[in-house]
């Protein structure tokens, strides 16, 4: 496939979070011959690594098998990875950790990001995580900014779905259809055994985002169908000459 002008950037908090939440947005560009990119700010070791630490590992070595697992699954989805090591539980926001997601910004010049929601009370990383990548996307939009680069655009935003959406305050108003890679978001999530646990969640949840994706796509006559979806929140409003 030839590759094309788009430049999906993904700000995960955790290792494992953009395969989940996004792992069929990042195929989708992937397929599409753009370039995509995960920045993972912490590798999950602390909070998201129960069972490698009952195995009795060490703080290095989880990290090591998070980043080995996390490689796999955005390899699996065709996506670059990154790690920024931050730590988590909790991940702390700093004006050093947001410069950092700048430079970034201003390396790869995205046009679409995709993050955390500003609202989880279940994991106060994933906001932070949200928080730092909305104020770097406007720090890296300064012409006056001390970044190397050019200047960012406008990349619209998107939040993606968190893990308990009701709680969050998450009412979706993109549906995503990732039916075509729906396998390769299957098997990312088979590289990510120390969260096991939501392989058939995610599962389940892509078949129920279709069925509203499909509902909201044309009228509902009742007929079978395997939609696979992922849903989203847009931040910014879109700019367009047509209403669709």
């Amino acid at each position: 496939m030839e590759p094309s002008n788009g430049s999906l950037l993904v700000v995960s908090a955790h290792a494992g979070d953009f395969v989940w939440r996004a792992g069929g947005a990042i195929a989708l560009a992937a397929r599409r011959g753009e370039r995509a990119t995960v920045v993972c700010l912490s590798f999950g070791e602390r909070g998201e690594s129960a069972r490698a630490w009952r195995e009795g590992r060490g703080l290095a070595e989880i990290k090591a098998l998070r980043r080995a697992e996390a490689e796999a699954a955005a390899a699996a989805l065709g996506a670059d990875i990154r790690f920024l090591d931050a730590g988590d539980y909790p991940l702390v926001e700093s004006p050093e950790l947001t410069d950092r997601l700048v430079h970034v910004f201003r390396e790869l010049a995205p046009t679409v990001v995709l993050t955390h929601t500003l609202a989880d009370p279940y994991n106060g990383d994933h906001p932070a995580a949200a928080r730092m990548a909305l104020q770097a996307r406007v720090l890296a939009q300064a012409i006056g900014y001390d970044a190397p680069g050019e200047p960012l655009g406008a990349p619209p935003v998107f939040f993606f779905e968190p893990h308990q959406p009701e709680q969050c305050d998450f009412r979706p108003d993109v549906l995503l259809d990732i039916t075509p890679v729906f396998d390769a978001k299957r098997k990312a999530m088979e590289c990510l055994p120390a969260q096991q646990h939501m392989w058939e969640y995610y599962t389940d949840l892509a078949k129920r985002r279709g069925v509203q994706l499909k509902r909201n796509a044309s009228p509902n006559l009742g007929l079978p169908h395997s939609t696979m979806a992922e849903a989203y929140v847009r931040l910014y409003p879109q700019v367009t000459g047509e209403l669709a």
